[in-house]
C-alpha cells in the first residue's frame, strides 16, 4: 500500500528546447503556504535546483510566509550561494521560506491582520506586487486552498492584461486533493507517525489497564491514520520480541482503526476492546482527528460555545479534542483504568521528506519547471482520471475533501487482521454528555 508505484510521466508537457514555443522564464517566484507537511523544504529545494541546472539565467525570488510576504512585498532573492547548495534543503522539514495561511478573497481577515489597508483589494495587492516584481511564473506549494487561491490569482491578472503562469505543487499529508493520487508529503507523514507511536506505546507498561488513544491529523479524510497504521504494523513486524516477558506482537499491535469515513458499532466494538483490554491489560487504538468532528460541532453550538476557525473557515480542529470526546466515552464501556490521548500531528508533519517523497518531490519539480517553459497554469501530480500518471492538473479540477477510499484491500485486510468489524451503525461516533 505505501510502497510507492513507478511513476510515468506524462509527455503533454514534454520539452524540446528548439521549439519555438519553448523559453524559459526571465523571472519566477515560489511561495509555500498553509500547513507545514514534509515536502516543503525539499519541494523549494528540488524547483531552485532544477532552474540551476537547466536554466541557470532564470531568476527567481521566493516570497516570505505565504501570501502574507506577496501583500507585503517581503521577498528574497536565490543567489548563486543558494542555488549551489539548495539541495540541502532536502534534509530538512517545515518551510525554510515560511508558511501563512492568508485567503486572498477574505478582505475582512487581510485588514484586520494588516496585510492591507482599508479599501483596498488584496487580489489587486497580489497582482500589483508580481506585476512590479517582473514575475513571469509564480510556483505555489499547498493544499488545494493554496493552489486556488493562485488560479484566481492568475485569472485576476489575466483580467487586467497581465499573463501570469501558476503552476502549483499539492501538498497535505491528508493525501484528500482530487485528483491527486498522492499528495507530497503523506508517505512520510505516515512513517513519522509510525515511529512517533512506537515511542507512546511503551506508556501501555506505566499503568494496568491501560487505553491508548493515537490522535493522527485528517480534517475529513481518513487515510493518513489508517496509513500510519499500516506503516505501524509493518515495522512492528520487523522489531525483535520478547514473548516470554510479556514483549508480543499482539500487547504492540494496533487494536482499532477509527476514520471519519468508517461509522462503527459502538457496543460491539466495545465489547470486543474490553476483551482485548483483559487480555492484554492494555489497548491500542488509532483515530483520525475528524473523526465524529461534525457532531461534537453541533453538540457545541447547541452548547453555545464559540468555535474557532481559520481565515479559511475551517474548524480548528486543536481546540475540538476529538479524541479525548471518544476516549471519555470508550474508558468508561471498557473498563479502563487509565486513558492516554496522544497527537503525531506536529511531529509528522514537521519531518523532512523520507525517500520516496523526495523522489516523487524530485520529479514532480522536474515536470514543473518544464511546464514553466511552456508556460503551463496547474497543478502537478499523478492525475486518477488519466492513468495515474505525472502530469499537468487543470485547476478547475483541483478541489479538497477527497474521502480515504475504506474499500482498498490492504485497508480491508488490516481490519480483518485486528479483529475489527465493518459495521454500520445509525450512530457513527459517540458524543460525551455533560
Amino acid at each position: 500500500m505505501l510502497a510507492p508505484t513507478p511513476i510515468h510521466r506524462s509527455d503533454t508537457m514534454a520539452v524540446d528546447p528548439t521549439d519555438e514555443h519553448y523559453c524559459a522564464p526571465k523571472r519566477v517566484g515560489i511561495l509555500t503556504a498553509g500547513g507545514l507537511a514534509p515536502c516543503l523544504s525539499s519541494a523549494v529545494g528540488a524547483l531552485i535546483t532544477e532552474y540551476a541546472i537547466k536554466h541557470p539565467t532564470t531568476e527567481i525570488i521566493c516570497y516570505l510566509n505565504g501570501y502574507k510576504g506577496l501583500l507585503l512585498g517581503d521577498s528574497i532573492t536565490v543567489t548563486p550561494a543558494i542555488r549551489a547548495q539548495a539541495a540541502a534543503l532536502h534534509y530538512f522539514g517545515g518551510s525554510p521560506i515560511g508558511n501563512s495561511r492568508v485567503k486572498l478573497t477574505n478582505v475582512k481577515d487581510c485588514v484586520k491582520r494588516g496585510l492591507v489597508k482599508e479599501g483596498e483589494n488584496p487580489q489587486q495587492v497580489a497582482a500589483d506586487q508580481l506585476i512590479k516584481d517582473g514575475v513571469e511564473v509564480l510556483h505555489t506549494v499547498g493544499g488545494d486552498d493554496t493552489n486556488i487561491a493562485a488560479a484566481d490569482l492568475s485569472k485576476f491578472l489575466l483580467g487586467h492584461d497581465y499573463h501570469l503562469c501558476v503552476i502549483g505543487m499539492p501538498k497535505t499529508i491528508d493525501n484528500d486533493v482530487f485528483p491527486i493520487k498522492q499528495s507530497l508529503g503523506a508517505w512520510t507523514a505516515a512513517e513519522q507517525g509510525a515511529i512517533f507511536f512506537e515511542n507512546v506505546v511503551n506508556e501501555s507498561t506505566a499503568n494496568p489497564r491501560m487505553m491508548i488513544v493515537h490522535e493522527v491529523m485528517g480534517r475529513d479524510c481518513g487515510y493518513l491514520t489508517a496509513a500510519t497504521a499500516q506503516k505501524y504494523r509493518q515495522r512492528l513486524d520487523q522489531r525483535l520480541l520478547l514473548p516470554q516477558l510479556g514483549v508480543t506482537k499482539s500487547r504492540y499491535d494496533v487494536h482499532a482503526v477509527y476514520l471519519p469515513e468508517l461509522p462503527i458499532d459502538i457496543d460491539a466494538e466495545a465489547k470486543r476492546l474490553k476483551a482485548i483490554l483483559d487480555e492484554q491489560d492494555n489497548v491500542n487504538i488509532f483515530i483520525s482527528e475528524g473523526a465524529g468532528v461534525k457532531d461534537i460541532v453541533a453538540k457545541m453550538e447547541a452548547e453555545g460555545k464559540e468555535i474557532q476557525r481559520d481565515a479559511f473557515g475551517h474548524v480548528k480542529l486543536d481546540t475540538i479534542q476529538p479524541g479525548k470526546y471518544f476516549a471519555d466515552v470508550f474508558s468508561g464501556l471498557i473498563g479502563a483504568e487509565k486513558v492516554m490521548v496522544q497527537k503525531s500531528g506536529y511531529f509528522a508533519r514537521s519531518a523532512a521528506a523520507n525517500h520516496d517523497d523526495i523522489l516523487l518531490i524530485r520529479q514532480s519539480a522536474q515536470y514543473a519547471v518544464d511546464s514553466a517553459c511552456k508556460r503551463g497554469n496547474g497543478v502537478v501530480g499523478l492525475d486518477e482520471d488519466a492513468g495515474d500518471v505525472l502530469r499537468l492538473c487543470e485547476f478547475d479540477r483541483i478541489k479538497g475533501g477527497k474521502a480515504f477510499d475504506i474499500k482498498q484491500p490492504w485497508f480491508n485486510q488490516m481490519l480483518a487482521d485486528i479483529g475489527q468489524a465493518r459495521d454500520v451503525a445509525s450512530e457513527a461516533y459517540p458524543i460525551a454528555s455533560n
